[in-house]
């Protein structure tokens, strides 16, 4: 039933399988990836990811091999990164907690550096 001759399953049949059970499968153009633990960052660069949605479930696969720095440490303001004002906080954390607890950017930005980052602690400081 799935194919034969020791070769395992057809990329093209398994795509379709996964289309006809309602999974639809993204390759994702990424630049580097991190993992934030207590303890380290584990930072890939030139990862491959891919999106996996089953009917609303996100799932992300990364393969690659990662380099564990110092906690913290990874993702900062190397390469350009588009931060405004010099703040640490990245924009895509701001626009998320504005949109939440429907504020402005600034008074966003002002709750996210106020509670170092965390986004739920400034969301629920702005409501």
């Amino acid at each position: 039933m799935f194919g034969g001759g020791g070769g395992g399953l057809n990329p093209r049949k398994m795509e379709q399988m996964m289309q006809q059970m309602g999974i639809d499968v993204e390759d994702i153009d990424a630049e580097e990836v991190i993992i934030r633990t207590s303890e380290h960052d584990l930072v890939f660069n030139d990862a491959e990811v891919t999106k996996m949605d089953a009917r609303g479930q996100e799932t992300y696969q990364i393969i690659g091999t990662p380099e564990e720095v110092e906690a913290g440490s990874a993702g900062g303001d190397a390469g350009g990164a588009d931060e405004s004002g010099g703040s640490a906080i990245p924009d895509d954390d701001v626009d998320l907690v504005a949109t939440r607890a429907g504020v402005g950017e600034d008074e966003a930005r002002e709750a996210l550096e106020a509670n170092d980052g965390d986004l739920a602690a400034a969301v629920e400081d702005l409501e």
